[in-house]
Formats: C-alpha cells, sequence, structure tokens
C-alpha cells in the first residue's frame, strides 16, 4: 500500500524552495552534488523529523519530539541532496543541505516500506544517544505529524550506517527495537578488582 506522506508546513517549504532559488545558500552548501547539477530542481517528500532524547526501559510510551522537515532535492528523476528545515521563534526557517550515505539509506527504507502492505505515515527518527537514524512507519497514516509518541506496533527501519549491533534495512516493530536499543545504551560490567 502507498505510504501517507503528509504535506510540509508551507513556511517549511517556502523556505527550502528560497534556498533552493539562492545562488549564495547553494553555494555555500556543503554538498558538491548540488552545486554541480544542470537543471531544475525540486522539494519533494517531506518528512518529518522526530528526535527521541531518551530510550527509557520502563515501559511508557517513548516521547518525541518534532524539530524540522526534510526534504529531499531531486534533479530530474534522482535525488541529489537533502534540505533540512528547523523550528525556530519565528516559525520554519531552512536549516541546511546535505548529502551523504542517508539520503540513500532514507530512499531504500521509503522502497522496502512500499512493499510491506500496509499504510503507514512515513517519519525520520534520530536517536541521538545510538547517533541513530530510523525510518519510522507510524501506523496511524492520519496521525498529525507533530505528535511524537511511539507506539509498539509502530515500525522502525534503521538507516544506514547503523550502530554495531543494529542492523540496517531490517524493520523492526517499536517493541521488539527499543529492548535492543537500551541493551546498547547499558554500561559495560565493571571489572572485581584484583585483590591487593
Amino acid at each position: 500500500m502507498p505510504l501517507h506522506v503528509l504535506p510540509a508546513p508551507a513556511p517549511a517549504l517556502r523556505s527550502v524552495l528560497a534556498a533552493l532559488g539562492s545562488p549564495t545558500a547553494v553555494a555555500e552548501s556543503r554538498t558538491p552534488a548540488l552545486r554541480s547539477v544542470q537543471g531544475p530542481l525540486s522539494a519533494e517528500l517531506p518528512l518529518p523529523v522526530h528526535v527521541l532524547d531518551q530510550i527509557v526501559p520502563n515501559g511508557t510510551a517513548p516521547l518525541t519530539r518534532l524539530t524540522g522537515w526534510r526534504f529531499l532535492i531531486r534533479n530530474g528523476d534522482r535525488a541529489v541532496a537533502a534540505a533540512d528545515t528547523m523550528l525556530t521563534p519565528d516559525g520554519w526557517a531552512f536549516s541546511h543541505f546535505f548529502e551523504g550515505p542517508y539520503l540513500d539509506s532514507t530512499q531504500r527504507a521509503l522502497r522496502q516500506a512500499e512493499s510491506l502492505g500496509t499504510s503507514f505515515q512515513p517519519r525520520l527518527l534520530s536517536v541521538p544517544e545510538l547517533y541513530m537514524l530510523t525510518l519510522w512507519l507510524h501506523g496511524d497514516p492520519d496521525a498529525d505529524a507533530a505528535a511524537g509518541t511511539l507506539q509498539p506496533t509502530d515500525v522502525l527501519v534503521p538507516l544506514a550506517p547503523a550502530p554495531p549491533g543494529i542492523a540496517a534495512h531490517l524493520p523492526h516493530r517499536v517493541a521488539e527495537l527499543l529492548p535492543v536499543m537500551t541493551l546498547r545504551l547499558a554500561p559495560a560490567p565493571l571489572l572485581d578488582s584484583p585483590a591487593a
């Protein structure tokens, strides 16, 4: 079934389009591909970006917070970069352009998600504690994009590169992956001190 991609807030999209139209913003970006493309660029596939600030193994639904929207920047039929927006006191504003492994990984995860046979709302979930980014397939396709509760039946697809011990592009239900993430954060056991 198709993914239910929500429209981004109009100011977020406008800020990205303004940056794409600004020779200064494009020239100063750190994306060689974006600076070298010929032809028109478009901002597509807006995904809300949520952050999971703390992985808590206490059985409560983990809360996230919406921190931005990410757009794929296309030149014709291929994605050449991505653009992030952020929420400021004045509303949504362009943050930066970038490229790298998460761009291809996001596209691959989205193709995987479309083949799952269930309607989901795609989001991105950043887990700073693990330096991890996942495609978050929210089970309620019509939910408000700012609503940030991970449901046990939601699906997370870790993007590459994933942290050690967590396979990239292997879809997991939240209820299955959170305990693994918690183990990744557990401190290593202390070795007994040798007797003096």
